[in-house]
């Protein structure tokens, strides 16, 4: 989903749900997600926050007639008409009934989502008392960003063993430990232990890597032991990474989970999958995996 996006929530006894609304690939959409009780959804309105011009309408039973913000009546700039209200011999698996969980996704004809400051849902066989709603929301809320994986080392590898022991390559630490008797770089103090801050620091001066070098990155987290231990690696593509932001998208894609391994680790917390980064593979510093190097140093879905 884009990061580009408006919230509305509704929520009345035995029936709630949320509306995200966002641009996604130059489209817009709607997800409509149930998060209590269950409706069929038969239309959808929308429109901007200029009343003027005349108010959209849908005839017959998928009407919003009587429906009110703050005690004045809607204008709607769209209605959308999505099915007849009944579920039939569908039933519960009729599309547009949604339960407890579920997410109907709608297509929008708009331009921009500045289009839409009020959305309106028409709805039957509901859980509310009346069975029905003409559910009415705005003041869009924003989404929060979702808070950035971080991690305490990371290594851009450019030589591993057979069996996929680091070899050769750069370990940085999120922060120097004390003593540092193998000079292992970390982060400048201050700067937070997220992908991209490693990576920057990784093709920086001061390191000078280089992401075309990279075999693969592995990222190390704290363990239930307390010791710091493999928790995944982003292999490069055939031919390397060819610059810094196909390193960043790969990451972004690892993030979504569309391409991420994890060969060391059992942990299914969604941080500890998130994936990995690429850097210069021209880095001066060498590990040996043989040295004594302490782990703990360093449309309806």
């Amino acid at each position: 989903m884009s990061d580009h996006s408006k919230v509305f929530n509704y929520e009345i006894e035995g029936l709630s749900y949320t509306v995200t609304v966002y641009e996604e690939a130059g489209a817009f959409y709607a997800d409509i997600q149930m998060t209590e009780g269950s409706m069929d959804v038969n239309a959808i309105y929308f429109g901007d926050d200029d009343s003027s011009g005349p108010s959209a309408s849908l005839d017959g039973p998928l009407n919003m007639n009587g429906a009110k913000l703050d005690g004045e009546n809607v204008q709607w700039d769209e209605a959308v008409a999505l099915s007849d209200p009944g579920l039939g011999t569908e039933g519960s698996d009729k599309e547009t009934y949604l339960t407890d969980g579920d997410t109907l996704t709608v297509s929008l004809d708009i331009d921009s989502l500045d289009e839409i400051d009020i959305f309106g849902i028409r709805a039957t066989s509901a859980t509310n008392d009346a069975g029905s709603i003409k559910g009415v929301s705005d003041d869009p809320e924003d989404p929060e960003d979702p808070e950035e994986a971080s991690y305490e080392k990371v290594f851009f590898g450019e030589v591993f063993s057979d069996e996929g022991d680091p070899l050769g390559g750069t370990f940085i630490l999120d922060e120097e430990p004390d003593p540092n008797p193998y000079s292992i770089p970390s982060l400048p103090e201050g700067t937070e232990p997220t992908f991209e801050n490693y990576v920057n620091y990784f093709v920086s001066d001061e390191i000078g890597g280089e992401v075309s070098s990279l075999t693969s990155v592995v990222f190390y987290e704290t363990d239930d032991d307390g010791d710091l231990s493999e928790v995944f690696r982003l292999d490069a593509p055939d031919g390397g990474f060819q610059d810094v932001d196909e390193l960043l998208t790969a990451y972004d894609e690892a993030t979504d989970g569309s391409s991420l391994t994890d060969e060391s680790s059992e942990s299914s917390d969604g941080q500890d999958l998130l994936a990995a980064l690429t850097v210069d593979g021209s880095a001066d510093t060498e590990v040996d995996a043989g040295e004594d190097f302490e782990e703990d140093d360093l449309e309806i879905v």
